[in-house]
């Protein structure tokens, strides 16, 4: 990766597959803003659950959906979605009732379409505040967000060690369900990218993920 060049990493994976971590340690060693769309996804099915929408209420989905404004905060190294001008609440948005309902609401095409203008535009967030590039992650970022970035990943693990995972987070929903909802949708389903580099994160430690990425990053200039 050359000095002067602004990367785009995409990181897509199933729950608990490691993508938040490993972006994480990523943004800190690239200069990367980190972006979580999981955050987003669960930031609009908390606004949903506080009017009342629920994700079979079509004609609901699709007023309210029309009514939110996206913006975002930048938090040290990491971009915070407002709606309506109030940052996304970290704690609300793992409550087991958005747990529940977010791979619900994020099968809604109209929902996805509302965020992917939102999304794509945080490479320019990341050029205004200075960093080298942008990582960003969740299920469909290099399919779909940025299928031509630089650099793309699909992170994966076995089902019994991604439930070990979220038990230690203290989170309790059920990943195989989520799997199948994200992988079943019509709109952007969740799937390894044609030309992503693939990894199996079962056996391996946060530092070996990280390095099999880095080695990629490191030793390729953006756009090749």
């Amino acid at each position: 990766m050359s000095a002067d060049s602004f990367i785009i990493v995409a990181i897509d994976g199933g729950a608990a597959s490691g993508k938040s971590s490993t972006a994480r340690v990523l943004s800190e060693r690239f200069d990367l803003l980190h972006v979580d769309t999981g955050s987003f996804y669960r930031g609009i099915t908390a606004e949903f659950l506080r009017r009342g929408v629920q994700a079979d209420d079509l004609p609901a989905v699709l007023a309210a959906v029309a009514e939110l404004r996206f913006s975002t905060q930048v938090r040290g190294r990491s971009a915070w979605m407002e709606i309506g001008g109030c940052p996304v609440d970290a704690a609300e948005i793992r409550r087991p009732e958005v747990n529940a309902a977010v791979s619900h609401f994020s099968a809604i095409p109209e929902v996805r379409t509302a965020l992917l203008g939102y999304q794509r535009g945080l490479a320019e967030v990341g050029r205004a505040h200075g960093f080298r590039g942008v990582v960003m992650e969740g299920r469909d970022i290099g399919s779909v967000i940025f299928p031509r970035a630089d650099f793309r990943f699909f992170l994966h693990a076995d089902s019994d060690e991604r439930v070990r995972r979220r038990a230690q987070e203290g989170q309790k929903d059920s990943v195989a369900e989520r799997d199948r909802l994200d992988s079943q949708r019509k709109a952007s389903p969740l799937a390894c990218p044609p030309g992503a580099i693939a990894i199996d994160s079962t056996h391996l430690s946060l530092d070996q993920v990280v390095e099999r990425m880095a080695a990629a990053i490191g030793t390729c200039p953006a756009g090749q």
